[in-house]
């Protein structure tokens, strides 16, 4: 009866011990409701982008882009893109695969040329120089991948249609290599 007794003690005992191992885990893991990320591509490309996330349940979130150019040879002048995601991932609270809705507010240089005549047969063309705000919606699909201690990384790539014909551009592209941080 005694080894029979100590023996459901140490089994107890043992389970307990695992018990507080997992809590101690699942402390452990990132609880943060909200993220900031660093496009890199964007940076490379010349319009650094920086986005805010802030996540609802354990697969969507909602957020906010902005973008402004650094190189005067580039369309694009500045941008405004909220978003909303769904999540795919099990493993890990709002990462993994993803789609996104984005709606977009954009202001690009119109870099036609204009060309008239007179009357008499001569013609003269001028360049132009002016910015042209526009609307669009689009969308875009990637993966979010998040470490124990915040940091998150993501992949993604979709494209936005334009609504303002005088843009310069029909079409914009939505895409990433991100890094930041989730608190």
């Amino acid at each position: 009866m005694q080894k029979t007794l100590l023996t459901l003690c140490l089994a107890a005992v043992t389970a307990f011990s695992f018990a507080q191992e997992n809590a101690k885990e699942s402390e452990e893991k990132v609880t943060g409701k909200n993220e900031i990320r660093f496009n890199l591509l964007n940076t490379i490309i010349g319009i650094p982008e920086i986005s805010y996330e802030r996540m609802f349940n354990d697969n969507t979130g909602a957020g906010i882009s902005v973008l402004a150019r650094v190189y005067d040879d580039l369309d694009y002048n500045f941008g405004l893109i909220p978003y909303y995601r769904i999540y795919f991932g099990n493993a890990k609270r709002v990462s993994g695969f993803f789609i996104e809705a984005n709606a977009a507010f954009m202001q690009l240089d119109d870099d036609k040329y204009y060309i008239w005549t007179d009357g008499k047969g001569n013609w003269s063309s001028v360049p132009s120089d002016k910015t042209v705000s526009s609307f669009g919606i689009g969308a875009a699909a990637g993966g979010k991948f998040l470490t124990k201690s915040g940091f998150v990384g993501e992949a993604y790539f979709g494209l936005g249609r334009l609504f303002n014909k005088n843009a310069g551009s029909e079409a914009y592209p939505r895409i990433g290599i991100t890094i930041g941080k989730r608190f």
